[in-house]
């Protein structure tokens, strides 16, 4: 994998921890997550008539790929409730490249090299080693967590095809932007009323369109390496976001920290660099 794209991935990661902390530390989890998806919308907006439709090959993709964020929206919240940061997101991120590595061959027909794999698993194990080192939260938190993994998977295939198809993957990220909110306020006024739901974004509005533009960068950043790289490969680096998260974790949200999570963050590096030497 060229350099540059290693380099853009990794800061995606950055921006993507970023934006699970803001979720994390808000008060409101479901409504928070909701706004990062409107956020995104927001800053996708003004650039939509400067870009190119993605071609029509890409739309039923682009529709697809909404449901499966709207899932993936509901399933942050409801884990990041249940169960620690240091449970769940290492869960989330690290059991979905595990899938997609085992199932890219079927999907996108995708073969691996040897070193590409061992980078693949190498990266899953360090964080997978977080997820076992954190004692906080349940079974739920873990079946929520699992289960996102899944959705993960599946929406990266989706969008990584998607984004191949469509003749810019910029311009399949930004226009594929405004429809999750659609769905996930529509789900939020539906469940809590208009009133409550307005009020909270008005007094956090700053947390969607930050938390909103970080997961607007991160998802594009990696859809357009899918474009220069294997789905599998990129997927798999993306998954150093947890380095970031663990980071956050300590200084922002005043987490522990353990030999064990410092021994994860070496595997996980030690990961990136077979990725960069397949």
């Amino acid at each position: 994998m060229p350099l540059d794209v290693i380099a853009l991935v990794l800061f995606g990661a950055l921006l993507h921890a970023t934006w699970n902390a803001l979720v994390k530390a808000g008060s409101e989890k479901s409504l928070d997550a909701a706004m990062v998806a409107l956020g995104a919308a927001v800053v996708a907006l003004p650039f939509l008539p400067l870009l190119p439709l993605p071609h029509s090959e890409a739309w039923p993709f682009i529709l697809v790929s909404a449901v499966f964020q709207f899932a993936y929206f509901q399933l942050v919240a409801a884990a990041y409730r249940a169960g620690d940061i240091g449970l769940v997101y290492p869960l989330m991120r690290g059991t979905a490249p595990l899938i997609i590595a085992a199932t890219s061959s079927s999907v996108v027909g995708e073969h691996l090299t040897g070193g590409a794999l061992a980078g693949i698993l190498t990266i899953s194990a360090g964080v997978l080693t977080l997820a076992l080192e954190s004692g906080k939260g349940g079974k739920h938190a873990v079946a929520l967590a699992l289960l996102n993994a899944c959705v993960i998977a599946s929406y990266t295939f989706i969008d990584g095809i998607g984004a191949r198809v469509s003749g810019n993957a910029i311009s399949y990220t930004l226009w594929m932007a405004p429809l999750p909110p659609v769905l996930l306020f529509t789900w939020a006024f539906a469940s809590r009323g208009v009133t409550p739901v307005l009020r909270h974004v008005r007094h956090h509005c700053w947390r969607g369109l930050i938390g909103g533009g970080g997961s607007l960068g991160a998802y594009g950043l990696a859809l357009w390496a899918m474009t220069k790289a294997p789905v599998a490969t990129v997927a798999a680096l993306r998954e150093t976001s947890i380095l970031f998260a663990v980071v956050i974790s300590i200084v922002f949200l005043k987490e522990r920290v353990s030999v064990w999570r410092i021994a994860a963050a070496c595997v996980i590096a030690l990961g990136a660099l077979l990725l960069r030497l397949a």
